[in-house]
């Protein structure tokens, strides 16, 4: 983190002072498991089916499609960091965690309170911050007891909490129902296209780029983040990181089929990275 921008005037001649560096912290994130699995009986493999060859291989197909939606569904998220135990698994905190755990907010002018990590829709911001055990997140961020629809002064605000701590926001991610109300901001710009005089004229009804004060943004919809939630993002920031890369493999068999499971092999070990302090340079706005 860099000290504040501030008047820096030296004297001729004079001798120098020296301040001791900050050393950086270390903090962490748990290598989630995500799995599928499936089985196929040695006689659906042999006999002819309709619109495939194999069902080992739809079947590994499909699978791994599943797991790369419940990847982004864990990424997303306002889930926390747990080691596990003997009988529950090891979850990596969601972006939602990372950025509401560590965010300036500079549009408040305040650093990090149950108010202002995470912007709520309405004037009661009983909203939650979450907090750290041993450099992980390990307490979810939670709305407002109320909500409404989201407005550009709250988009606005999250965008400038971001670029105020030093980040370049280019992408915003949110679900359907954010994404009409972003359509629906009143703005400046007159949209005019082009057409040919041999094609139909479309009719524009989205806008897949918002221009702010801090820079422009593509809007990105997603299917699985939570509905009360646009999230701000710098991706230089962002990166996923693989203890064990998606694979699929047969298990040792047991009976007469082909037993398949699906984690980063359809099998898979990773967590979210937050890099640099990316958390504090990305945004929320709820």
């Amino acid at each position: 983190m860099l000290a504040a921008a501030g008047a820096n005037i030296g004297i001729e001649g004079d001798d120098a002072s020296f301040t001791s560096l900050t050393s950086p912290s270390r903090y962490g994130n748990y290598c989630q498991i995500l799995s599928k699995t499936f089985l196929v009986s040695d006689t659906l493999e042999a006999v002819k089916k309709a619109g495939r060859g194999s069902e080992v291989a739809r079947g590994a197909m499909v699978k791994m499609r599943e797991l790369k939606r419940d990847w982004e569904y864990a990424l997303t998220r306002n889930a926390i960091g747990t080691a596990g135990g003997a009988t529950t698994g090891r979850s990596m905190a969601g972006m939602e965690t990372w950025i509401g755990g560590y965010l300036n907010n500079a549009a408040v002018g305040t650093t990090i309170t149950a108010s202002t990590a995470v912007m709520s829709t309405t004037t009661a911001n009983t909203c939650t911050t979450p907090v750290t055990a041993s450099g992980v997140p390990g307490t979810a961020p939670t709305d407002g007891t109320t909500t409404a629809a989201l407005t550009a002064v709250n988009l606005n605000a999250a965008l400038q909490g971001a670029w105020s701590n030093g980040g370049n926001p280019t992408t915003i991610l949110c679900t359907a129902n954010n994404k009409t109300a972003i359509d629906g901001f009143t703005s400046i710009a007159t949209r005019f296209v082009d057409v040919d005089a041999s094609t139909q004229s479309p009719i524009i009804g989205a806008a897949n780029v918002y221009v702010s004060d801090y820079g422009r943004h593509t809007v990105v919809l997603h299917r699985y983040m939570r509905t009360s939630v646009v999230l701000c993002l710098d991706p230089n920031f962002w990166a996923i990181a693989f203890l064990r890369r998606p694979m699929a493999r047969e298990l040792a068999r047991t009976g007469d089929g082909y037993f398949w499971p699906s984690i980063n092999c359809v099998n898979c070990w990773n967590t979210l990275r937050a890099s640099n302090e990316d958390w504090a340079i990305s945004s929320q706005a709820a």
